[in-house]
C-alpha cells in the first residue's frame, strides 16, 4: 500500500511540476519573442541560432531559476486537490502518519533538487554561454566598462591601476605596473595610455616612463611606444558580470581564487552565485515542507485560498533572496550568509507549519 500510494504522490508532483513549468515557459517564450523580434529583423539573426543557439539554451536557464517556485506552487496545487477529496484524511484514517505521507512529496523535492544542483553547475553553464554570445551579437549594445580608478592585484608581486578602461577600443588611460619582491618596490612603469594589438596579441605602450630599482640606485627608461606582453589580457575588464554564469562549479571556485589575488572588487557577486547553486537546491526540500504542511487541510475556500498564501509565500522568499544578494553584493553582508538567509528563514516557517498540520 505505501508503494502505491507513493507511487500515487511522485506521480502527481512530478506530473503537476513539470506540466505547470513547460506552460510557463512557453508563454514566456511567446511574450519574449514579440519584445526581442524587431532586433531579430534589425540585426538579420539568422533562424537557425533564433532556435538552436538562443531558444534552446533560453528555456532551461528560465527553468531552473523558476524550479523552486513552480515546485511550491505545484505541491500546493496537487494537495489541496488531495485535502480536498478527503484523500489527506483517508490517509490519515488509514494508519499512515503525516511524516510518512511527506516521504514520497521529498523523494520527488530531492529528484527536483539533484536536477537543479546539475543544470547549474554543469549543464546550463555552456549553454549559457551560447546564449550570452547570440544576445551580444544580435541583441544587446557593445559593452562599455564603467568602472574608474582601477586597482587589480595580477599575482603575489604585481599591482596595476588604470584610471578607467574602455572595452570598445581596449584601451586603459594613466596606466601604471608595479612589481614588488616581497614589501619592497622593485619597478614600476606609468604610461598615458596602454592598447591591445590583436595581431600581435602584445599590448602597446604610449609615452611610458620605468623606474628600476636596486640596491646600487634607481634607473628610469622613457620612450614614445612599446609593445610588450603583460599578465592581463583585454577579457580582464571588458566582460559583463553574467559571463560568470558561463563559468562550471570548478572554473567559478578557480575564477573566484584568482579574482581575490587579483583584489577584483565585484568578488562578492562572484561568491554568490557560487553558494547559490548549492542554496536553490535545498529550497526545494524547505518550500516542499512549506507547501505540504500548508495545504494539506481541507479549508473552506478551496484550492484558491492555499494558491494565494502559497503565492505570497513563494514571492516573498524571492522578495528576501533579491534583497539580501543585494547586500551581500553591496558589501553589507557576507555573501555566504547572504545567500542562506532565505533558506534559514523559511525553514523555521516550514517547520512552524509543519507541527500545526493535520496529524
Amino acid at each position: 500500500m505505501f508503494k502505491i500510494l507513493d507511487r500515487y504522490i511522485i506521480r502527481k508532483f512530478l506530473g503537476t511540476f513539470f506540466y505547470s513549468l513547460v506552460l510557463l515557459i512557453s508563454i514566456v517564450i511567446v511574450f519574449d519573442i514579440q519584445e526581442k523580434f524587431d532586433d531579430f529583423i534589425e540585426k538579420k539573426a539568422p533562424l537557425k541560432a533564433i532556435i538552436l543557439d538562443y531558444y534552446v539554451n533560453f528555456a532551461p536557464y528560465y527553468a531552473n531559476m523558476f524550479m523552486f517556485l513552480f515546485i511550491f506552487i505545484s505541491v500546493i496545487f496537487f494537495t489541496s486537490k488531495l485535502a480536498g477529496n478527503s484523500e489527506i484524511i483517508a490517509m490519515l484514517s488509514a494508519g499512515i502518519s503525516f511524516r510518512r505521507i511527506l516521504v514520497p512529496y521529498f523523494e520527488s523535492a530531492a529528484v527536483l533538487a539533484i536536477l537543479s544542483f546539475v543544470l547549474s553547475a554543469y549543464i546550463l553553464p555552456p549553454a549559457t554561454a551560447t546564449r550570452l554570445d547570440f544576445e551580444n551579437t544580435y541583441i544587446k549594445k557593445a559593452y562599455v566598462n564603467t568602472s574608474r580608478n582601477i586597482h587589480r592585484q595580477v599575482n603575489d608581486s604585481t599591482r596595476l591601476y588604470m584610471q578607467n578602461y574602455i572595452a570598445s577600443s581596449n584601451i586603459g588611460n594613466k596606466f601604471s605596473w608595479e612589481v614588488f619582491d616581497g614589501k619592497q618596490l622593485k619597478e614600476k612603469l606609468m604610461s598615458d595610455n596602454i592598447r591591445w594589438d590583436s595581431t600581435l596579441q602584445k599590448w602597446h605602450i604610449t609615452n611610458y616612463y620605468i623606474r628600476y630599482i636596486t640596491p646600487n640606485g634607481d634607473s628610469i627608461v622613457t620612450g614614445k611606444g612599446m609593445d610588450t606582453t603583460l599578465a592581463i589580457i583585454p577579457k580582464d575588464f571588458n566582460s559583463r558580470i553574467n559571463q560568470i554564469e558561463t563559468l562550471n562549479s570548478e572554473e567559478l571556485h578557480e575564477y573566484i581564487d584568482e579574482q581575490e589575488r587579483r583584489g577584483n572588487e565585484n568578488i562578492a557577486a562572484f561568491k554568490v552565485e557560487s553558494y547559490k547553486r548549492i542554496a536553490f537546491p535545498f529550497a526545494c526540500f524547505i518550500l516542499t515542507l512549506i507547501g505540504v504542511s500548508l495545504s494539506s487541510k481541507k479549508v473552506r475556500g478551496g484550492i484558491g485560498v492555499n494558491l494565494g498564501v502559497g503565492l505570497a509565500l513563494s514571492f516573498s522568499y524571492i522578495l528576501f533572496m533579491q534583497i539580501f544578494t543585494q547586500f551581500a553584493i553591496g558589501s553589507t553582508l557576507p555573501p555566504i550568509l547572504a545567500v542562506w538567509i532565505p533558506n534559514i528563514l523559511y525553514t523555521i516557517i516550514g517547520i512552524v507549519l509543519y507541527f500545526k498540520a493535520p496529524k
